[in-house]
């Protein structure tokens, strides 16, 4: 059967306007994906971040701050160690002081033998004494009434129990006047096993929740 093909070339047109219309489409395509990809360009003029503002430094042991201060900068820490930096554990010897101007030190731990009348060594356990040094920095009297101790081992674990052995206790209580600087004892009990390594916390009992409670590290010698 033969093919009849119109006058004037008709099927050879036809293609031409297909082509021309594919032409066109693909470059209707290419300025749909250009405008496209501009808007996804990033702003070249965009602000930069902004640097977050420093920490102030505030002396938490200043008897001048406001309670607004004081709360906002010293309540998480409060207090001060002996070069007036943030509360972190502290060495025998180093000196704390809380926002009323009571300096607190532990000078030591020492092994203790020379025992009273009724009182001897148990076997297994390690009996010591602390030496802790008190300063009132303030104009008024402080009492020590509400200031206690909790010990603990430093390294394997443990708890010390408190006691008082009778020769030369001298037990953290009364009132210290201003720009007074006493020094008592502390005494405990701790199993062998705990090692000679600890942690003295020194309470203090106030109204304050957020009152520090500075941490001693040391060893019984």
């Amino acid at each position: 059967m033969a093919l009849l093909v119109p006058y004037g070339g008709g099927l050879p047109r036809a293609r031409e306007v297909v082509m021309r219309i594919r032409v066109a489409a693909a470059s209707a395509a290419v300025l749909l994906l250009a405008a496209c990809g501009g808007a996804d360009k990033p702003d070249d003029k965009a602000a930069p971040a902004k640097s977050p503002t420093p920490t102030e430094s505030v002396d938490c042991a200043d008897e001048s701050l406001d309670q607004a201060e004081w709360m906002e900068h010293c309540a998480d820490g409060s207090g001060t160690g002996g070069d007036g930096g943030a509360f972190t554990d502290l060495k025998f010897g180093t000196e704390y002081t809380w926002p009323d101007g009571l300096k607190v030190s532990v000078l030591e731990a020492r092994k203790f033998s020379d025992y009273g009348e009724f009182e001897e060594a148990t076997p297994g356990e390690l009996d010591f004494r602390l030496k802790v040094r008190f300063t009132n920095t303030s104009k008024q009297p402080i009492s020590l009434s509400d200031v206690s101790t909790y010990i603990e081992g430093a390294t394997k674990g443990g708890e010390a129990a408190g006691t008082e052995f009778e020769r030369g206790a001298q037990p953290i209580t009364g009132r210290l006047a201003s720009g007074v600087t006493a020094t008592f004892t502390d005494d405990g009990v701790l199993e062998e096993r705990y090692g000679r390594d600890i942690v003295v916390k020194v309470q203090r009992m106030q109204a304050d929740d957020d009152q520090a409670d500075p941490e001693f590290v040391g060893r019984i010698k």
